[in-house]
């Protein structure tokens, strides 16, 4: 058998027709990392740049099967969750994660946008903080999804260490809590705190941007985390990585679809590996 010759890196979530988030977003972020993307579809999304017009879960079973499918012929070396809907999906990705060896996880905890608005049902909260998270390698929350698991209030600084502390009480083994986008004419930068399994703890600081070509950050961060865990970056390596990839994706703006538009996964791309982040 010849050796393989790329990487291979998965990602778990659901799928977004017009490309600008979920699946999508990790699969382009694995192509210009130079990894080969493989993924476990949770379940699909029917949508464009202006909205979501329908989505289905899909049965369990299939998913069970995208699973065993995968480790039965890939080497893949680290993986990603994205969007996990309710209980009964966090359930079997969880029972299947432990049933394999796929490498280390990267948790995009899907439960609030950017903006606040509600994507997990509260019913799967506790599934997801019980099951998932002390199955993560890095746990990688938004400003109100951090807010939510802890249910703690993030206003000043101590706060965010304070949260962080308590996700990896849960089992999470290093957390990135991504800040807060204030829609405030002020803004001027986005602050990331990062707590790790070693007790070190940084903070990330990149420009904001007043732009609506922001769709699939989140996914794109998990994602290029994973691919430099898999390619052999720490922990530590990969987030200041990931953080740098974003940053520039949504710094070269393009335009495609009318409204709620993707990043430039292409410009994130052209990342040299030599950079010192």
């Amino acid at each position: 058998m010849m050796e393989e010759q790329y990487l291979q890196v998965m990602t778990i979530a659901g799928s977004d027709s017009d490309g600008s988030a979920g699946m999508q977003a990790d699969m382009h972020t694995f192509f210009t990392r130079g990894v080969y993307g493989v993924s476990v579809m949770t379940a699909c999304v029917a949508g464009n740049s202006y909205g979501i017009g329908a989505s289905v879960t899909l049965p369990t079973d299939f998913i069970d099967k995208e699973f065993a499918l995968i480790a039965e012929d890939y080497q893949v070396k680290a993986a990603k969750t994205g969007m996990l809907a309710d209980s009964t999906l966090i359930e079997t990705v969880v029972e299947n994660y432990q049933k394999y060896d796929f490498g280390p996880l990267v948790v995009d905890p899907v439960i609030v946008t950017k903006h606040g608005n509600l994507l997990l049902e509260e019913s799967a909260l506790q599934s997801l903080k019980d099951k998932l998270l002390p199955l993560a390698t890095v746990l990688t929350p938004n400003f109100y999804e951090a807010e939510k698991l802890t249910g703690r209030s993030l206003s000043e600084e101590e706060d965010y260490v304070q949260a962080a502390k308590e996700l990896q009480q849960m089992g999470a083994k290093n957390v990135m809590i991504k800040g807060h986008h204030l829609k405030d004419a002020d803004q001027k930068d986005v602050k990331d705190y990062v707590l790790l399994e070693s007790g070190k703890s940084f903070w990330l600081s990149a420009p904001f941007y007043p732009t609506d070509r922001i769709n699939g950050t989140g996914d794109s961060l998990s994602a290029c985390i994973a691919a430099e865990l898999a390619r052999g970056k720490s922990v530590e390596e990969a987030i200041r990585f990931a953080k740098e990839y974003v940053n520039v994706a949504i710094r070269e703006e393009i335009n495609v679809g009318h409204k709620y538009g993707p990043i430039n996964h292409w410009a994130a791309g052209a990342l040299k590996e030599s950079a010192d982040f």
